[in-house]
């Protein structure tokens, strides 16, 4: 069964694999699946943390696949895990390596978001104690006005800090983030930085030119103290990898692919209880395969089956 498979799995082989590996108790599995067509092609459930050595084993397997059917490997996606760089360039050289482009960007949303909330946590402690009861004297009167002033802003940074890190914003919400990060120029700068971020993406881009624009990103960020230490992820090399997938307009950005599989793998476990064991979570996994080699089949037959009820009808 398991040729009859990879013989249907690898038949449309695009080249590009995305990779990763997901927890389950005490167990891990490690999945390769095509990047373009999301066929699986290779899975192992292991009873321990996985180390390089593992993996390099894993890929071991894989590359013996492919050579059995003179398939080339062209690129390979995967998260920011330290697993992959060192096997890779052990069992397939110098292939292309992209980091998933939503790993990266979501640590760096995270790097913005805690910036945010660091300024709404300054921003608290400059608010002026207040006595007990109604303020009489003038100067009491303009401490409460000032308090509800940055209790204001603090709320509206809190209800809007998805502005911050956003895509696209609408006329209506940029002028929102006008509004709230008023006399708070740090905070445009953070806006304007993850702007900076976004671009670096645009596939109309090399990466050589992509990797200037970061350098020259990351430059300004040292020079803006305020947020330079929170947004040490600017300079995390994963970023740099990130941006190989400009060179090459087939290899795709995220490892999409993969990540489904692991989400349809974790909402089985939550229904289906029993499955904890190496042995069962190894069956149902290979069930799963099965069913989607004889997806195309039972389409036909279905399709099939409604012509003939519409015609006796």
């Amino acid at each position: 069964m398991w040729t009859e498979y990879l013989n249907w799995a690898l038949a449309e082989f695009s080249g590009y694999i995305a990779v990763d590996e997901l927890y389950d108790g005490p167990f891990c599995v490690l999945s390769i699946v095509d990047n373009r067509t999301f066929r699986r092609l290779l899975y192992q459930v292991l009873d321990h943390a996985p180390d390089h050595t593992d993996i390099t084993a894993f890929f071991h397997r894989f590359r013996m696949a492919l050579r059995l059917r003179a398939l080339v490997l062209r690129g390979v996606t995967s998260d920011g895990s330290p697993l992959y760089p060192e096997p890779l360039q052990a069992v397939f050289g110098n292939v292309p390596h992209q980091i998933c482009e939503f790993h990266v960007i979501k640590e760096l949303t995270k790097a913005i978001l805690r910036a945010v909330a660091k300024v709404r946590k300054k921003l608290a402690e400059r608010q002026p104690l207040a006595k007990r009861g109604r303020p009489s004297t003038p100067q009491a009167k303009r401490a409460a006005r000032k308090r509800e002033r940055l209790k204001q802003k603090i709320a509206d940074l809190f209800e809007h800090r998805h502005l911050f890190v956003q895509h696209d914003l609408t006329f209506a919400q940029q002028r929102t983030l006008q509004r709230i990060t008023r006399g708070l120029p740090q905070l445009r700068t953070l806006r304007d930085l993850m702007e900076e971020v976004y671009r670096l993406f645009d596939r109309r881009c090399r990466t050589d030119s992509a990797l200037a624009k970061l350098a020259k990103l990351r430059q300004r960020v040292r020079r803006f103290k305020q947020v330079g230490k929170i947004l040490n992820r600017l300079q995390s090399p994963n970023l740099d990898k990130a941006l190989t997938f400009l060179d090459d307009k087939l290899l795709p950005s995220t490892s999409n692919a993969v990540e489904r599989g692991n989400r349809r793998h974790r909402k089985m476990q939550k229904t289906i209880y029993c499955v904890r064991t190496q042995e069962h979570i190894h069956n149902r996994i290979a069930l799963d395969m099965l069913r989607e080699s004889q997806q195309d089949d039972r389409t036909v037959t279905i399709k099939t089956l409604h012509r003939e009820r519409a015609k006796a009808g």
